[in-house]
């Protein structure tokens, strides 16, 4: 996909979460991999009002070459795209229900929501850690969050929000999409016994979508 394409796509995507509730004001921020850099929405500007022209462009190293100021956060997106080369997009939120997760003080820290459903596992992975909370545009975040995205496509930040990547930009908003909706079930069925795909049924799903 070109780049101009991949901008109209970004924006295109980033309106339809901010129009769904995933981020309000000037929350979130939105990354896409490039052949020779990054696209990164810019710092303070709300995903439901891009202009693809304006998008930040940044090199392989994350310098900003081109277009308004990148997110403060940009050395979030840049743990995820070190940690896991494969990795084309990442999406980072505050969406309600993966944020409420992630105030929690009595989930497991390693994986917080328990395999519900075969599509959070196909699309967000067999675990999504916490990561402790930091300030949010503390870049003393990126050592914490790269060493928990070498094994998870997604984190949820403590107290903040959920990180996620995807192979695509495509593939990443689903992953945050998923990931949102699993939140809402477990919500809803705290205090409760459902039942759980089996480690057996986790893996059959991994091995069969990856």
């Amino acid at each position: 996909m070109s780049e101009d394409a991949l901008r109209r796509l970004l924006v295109e995507l980033a309106a339809s979460l901010f129009g769904r509730g995933f981020s309000v004001g000037s929350a979130g921020n939105i990354s896409v991999r490039l052949d020779d850099g990054y696209l990164i929405t810019p710092t303070n500007s709300s995903l439901g009002r891009l202009d693809p022209a304006r998008l930040a462009r940044l090199d392989r190293d994350f310098v900003h070459l081109d277009g308004d100021k990148p997110s403060k956060e940009v050395f979030m997106h840049r743990a995820f795209y070190t940690a896991r080369p494969a990795a084309g997009a990442v999406v980072h939120l505050h969406s309600t229900m993966a944020t409420a997760v992630a105030c929690l003080p009595d989930v497991d820290a390693a994986n917080p929501i328990p395999p519900l459903t075969p599509y959070f596992v196909m699309r967000v992975g067999r675990r999504m850690p916490v990561v402790p909370y930091y300030r949010p545009g503390d870049a003393a975040m990126e050592p914490a969050i790269h060493a928990a995205a070498r094994d998870a496509r997604a984190v949820l930040l403590a107290n903040h929000g959920p990180v996620v990547s995807g192979a695509s930009l495509i593939d990443a908003v689903c992953a945050a999409e998923e990931l949102e909706e699993a939140a809402k079930l477990f919500l809803l069925l705290r205090g409760q016994s459902p039942r759980l795909l089996t480690p057996a049924q986790t893996e059959d799903l991994l091995a069969t979508f990856g």
